[in-house]
């Protein structure tokens, strides 16, 4: 006998290559999977809602994986938790009916990303958990940006590999920047049904040459039109960048609240 659990994973993601299994090189999954496959016995695939990049941090990545039965949820949790090393965090173990799967199941994802505007960003506990800019924004134009976000909107001309891809259109529900507690710079919020590779990063990237003046917030409205004549900013560094959560319909968990 089986069960299929989501796990809510956090973790730093410094010193890691990303999410997804490499054959060189320190990743998440990989670190993961191999606590799996010591406390279940055999090989167990975890598959994550989203792929992160080298550097990026999670502090909700939604995980999901096949277990044997003898594994509650709340034993499983604390067994990893005992094991995982010290950059990731198990949150909560939920359990899910058969056939669940975290990116395929997913109806939305959010992603945060952090900029930090004051010279203490620059501060080496600060650094690799944002983008330490150290300087102000015109916090009126990234507004401005990120009103044109919401909607249906071709993101070919800002995301990197798309290479043959036919679709690269995503429906962005929310987008917004505010201000960060105790004067610690900035925070854009953007939840959204799918991500391209780099999507994110290379929004926050131009955005932020828009907010120091270094081109028009209309060139953003022409690259969400797929205006092959605009090219969008370089991306914003990877420390800057998380993960916050997945969403999946309720008919997946026997305990509905458990989708919430």
């Amino acid at each position: 006998m089986e069960r299929t659990v989501l796990v809510g994973l956090q973790f730093d993601g410094t010193h890691f290559a990303g999410w997804q299994r490499q054959p060189q090189g320190r990743t998440v999954q990989g670190a993961f999977e191999a606590v799996l496959a010591r406390l279940c016995g055999s090989p167990v695939v975890a598959h994550a809602a989203g792929r992160t990049d080298a550097g990026v941090h999670a502090l909700g990545m939604a995980v999901s994986a096949t277990v044997p039965a003898r594994w509650t949820p709340d034993a499983l949790g604390r067994a990893l938790n005992a094991l995982l090393p010290s950059d990731c965090w198990v949150q909560q173990v939920v359990e899910t009916r058969s056939g669940f799967h975290a990116r395929k199941c997913a109806t939305a994802r959010t992603y945060e990303y952090r900029v930090g505007t004051d010279p203490a960003s620059r501060s080496p506990f600060r650094r690799p958990y944002e983008w330490a800019l150290g300087r102000g924004l015109d916090l009126a134009q990234l507004h401005r940006a990120a009103e044109l976000l919401p909607g249906r909107h071709d993101f070919r001309t800002l995301a990197v590999q798309t290479g043959g891809r036919r679709n690269c259109r995503c429906q962005v529900r929310e987008a917004r920047w505010a201000a960060r507690a105790c004067g610690g710079g900035l925070r854009f919020e953007i939840t959204a049904d799918r991500f391209l590779h780099h999507m994110v990063r290379m929004l926050v990237g131009t955005m932020m040459q828009i907010a120091q003046a270094r081109r028009p917030v209309e060139d953003l409205a022409l690259l969400l039109e797929g205006d092959g004549a605009v090219r969008a900013s370089p991306p914003a560094p990877a420390e800057g960048l998380y993960f916050v959560r997945a969403e999946y319909p309720p008919h997946w968990f026997p305990d509905p609240a458990s989708a919430t």
